[in-house]
């Protein structure tokens, strides 16, 4: 049933690897495009479903933060029932689930099914990481095969508001999570033919109770930062947080004790590994506040249609691959901390063109958002390969779950910190611009949430709906502003860090 445990490639099979390469794009950048094609149909959404502002939140993040707390568990997974299998097997659940998020009736019922979604999704991920180092030992093969597979998962994310965009203009919301149905078909349908089974020759037994440990660890964790950031200090933010903190703490002591561990410690003890998860983690943070905002910006500030505004998202798409094909291009001419740290600068570069552009004008927000994403492309591409080229062969699913759970975590926390800033700027300046004579009911939900002005503005009369729609754009433009400029000092601290810490990588 399954072919031997290692496959590598030889003059005679290369072309069925590449081959193979291509099949496990499109997994990934399926699975990108669902983190972002809600970003510019969750209007639409809110709208068909009646979702408030923690709603909004809810249905973008507990799909990354989810992937993001299983990862991990699931790499290790792959390493002992086998990499393929766990792709096979992930894609036909992620299909199946798309399928219900589809034809969600109501809010929590797509927060349920988001939640089944990155369930469902968590596999592919290291199971993908996994079966490329297995395929392309050669370290440069390997390079370029990460800086593809790194296009897609990135291309999948730029294009995503694009397709939303076209979906919009047809079909109704829930078409947006069909479109996996028929990509995770042909993964099961031709994976067995075009790519190697790969798991670990000894991978002892599977550690349960570790896996409780990060999953109970992470996602509290994260909930409790996300109070934080909202709400300010409490009681119930310090307990999420403590809670979290105490499993992740007991996480690492299980698995100093473990002869097999869930986690290989030493990719969080040797330098290159912990900075390249480092950035991992806090470079898609950015990433993911940013496109947050950028297609409500324009379609509920500019009045731009779904369509349009997804074909000014899309051309950061084309930055995204530039960046992440030229990475390790330049790599083999200068370390690769050096081209990291220049991707990096490029990206503090575009978001503080962002910022101005919320005064400026749309044109400065679109070219900013195409120099930031170009200058992503390095840190993802060259970032996951220190990882995953730092692990043992045979531990490569868990190293490539590790690199993409700091990718999800950090999407997910960008969402939520970055989103509850963008949204905390956004009410104080609500507050201080909207009407004062509007209707107690109508000033609530108008500064709430740019999402609740919009909703409101039919019931206004035409002097009415014309301030509220302009107080609403000035304090969305002051949240957008705020959550770029966050990004840029945070991109330049990186920039530093990469710079000095892998030089001689």
């Amino acid at each position: 049933m399954h072919s031997p445990s290692h496959e590598h490639a030889t003059p005679s099979t290369p072309a069925r690897f590449w081959a193979g390469l291509a099949l496990l794009c499109l997994p990934t950048a399926v699975l990108a495009l669902d983190m972002s094609v809600l970003y510019l149909t969750l209007p639409h959404i809110s709208a068909a479903l009646g979702a408030d502002a923690t709603r909004e939140l809810w249905i973008l993040d507990i799909y990354p933060l989810l992937i993001a707390g299983l990862l991990v568990p699931m790499g290790a997974l792959g390493d002992r029932i086998g990499q393929r299998r766990l792709l096979l097997y992930g894609s036909a659940a992620f299909a199946a689930v798309s399928t219900l998020a589809a034809f969600s009736p109501n809010a929590d019922t797509l927060i349920l099914a988001r939640a089944a979604l990155g369930t469902a999704g968590a596999p592919l991920m290291p199971a993908t990481l996994g079966l490329l180092n297995a395929m392309f030992p050669d370290p440069h093969h390997r390079r370029t095969a990460i800086a593809v597979w790194s296009s897609a998962f990135m291309t999948g994310f730029a294009t995503g508001p694009l397709i939303g965009g076209a979906l919009l203009e047809t079909f109704w919301w829930g078409s947006v999570f069909l479109l996996a149905v028929p990509v995770m078909a042909l993964v099961v349908l031709t994976g067995r033919t075009l790519l190697p089974e790969h798991r670990r020759e000894n991978p002892g037994r599977f550690d349960g109770p570790s896996a409780t440990l990060f999953f109970v660890g992470l996602l509290p964790l994260v909930h409790g930062l996300k109070d934080l950031a909202h709400q300010g200090a409490s009681l119930a933010a310090a307990a999420w947080i403590a809670l979290g903190a105490a499993a992740l703490v007991a996480f690492v002591l299980r698995q100093r004790r473990l002869t097999d561990p869930l986690l290989d410690l030493r990719l969080l003890t040797d330098r290159t590994s912990a900075t390249a998860l480092a950035l991992l983690l806090l470079g898609p943070a950015i990433i993911g506040g940013l496109t947050l905002f950028v297609p409500q910006y324009l379609q509920s500030t500019q009045g731009m249609g779904a369509l349009r505004a997804g074909a000014m998202v899309a051309p950061a798409a084309l930055g995204l691959i530039v960046g992440a094909l030229l990475a390790p291009i330049a790599a083999r001419r200068m370390p690769a901390g050096t081209v990291i740290a220049a991707g990096l600068a490029l990206s503090c570069a575009g978001l503080v063109m962002v910022a101005h552009g919320t005064t400026a004008g749309p044109a400065w927000v679109i070219v900013g958002l195409i120099v930031v994403y170009l200058g992503s492309g390095p840190f993802d591409a060259l970032g996951t390969d220190l990882v995953v080229g730092a692990a043992p062969k045979d531990g490569a699913g868990s190293a490539g779950a590790a690199s993409e759970t700091a990718t999800e975590l950090g999407t997910g926390l960008g969402i939520a910190l970055l989103g509850t800033l963008g949204t905390a700027i956004y009410q104080n300046r609500a507050a201080h611009t909207l009407p004062a004579d509007l209707p107690e009911d109508v000033a609530v939900t108008a500064g709430a949430s740019l999402s609740g002005a919009v909703s409101v503005l039919a019931d206004l009369d035409r002097a009415e709906a014309d301030a509220v729609r302009e107080a609403a754009a000035t304090a969305f433009a002051a949240g957008l502003q705020t959550v770029a400029l966050t990004g840029a000092v945070i991109a330049a601290l990186l920039a530093i860090a990469s710079a000095r810490l892998l030089r001689h990588v």
